[in-house]
């Protein structure tokens, strides 16, 4: 969790997610940074990326890794 990471360490941290498109199977990088400045290396990709709302006064579950 490079956003914790660089957080906790006053330091500016990055990373680098290659995938792929789950409808067309398309190969997909995305860089982003511990400040959440991003980028897609492909121009025409228009990635779909979601926050979960957590509701932590209910949630019954370890971490919200294993309610998800």
């Amino acid at each position: 969790m490079p956003f914790v990471q660089g957080q906790l360490r006053n330091e500016i941290l990055s990373f680098t997610i290659q995938t792929e498109c789950a409808h067309c199977g398309k190969e997909l990088c995305i860089e982003m940074d511990s400040q959440l400045h991003y980028s897609v290396t492909d121009p025409d990709a228009r990635p779909l990326v979601f926050v979960p709302t957590v509701d932590f006064s209910t949630l019954e579950d370890p971490s919200i890794i294993d309610a998800f």
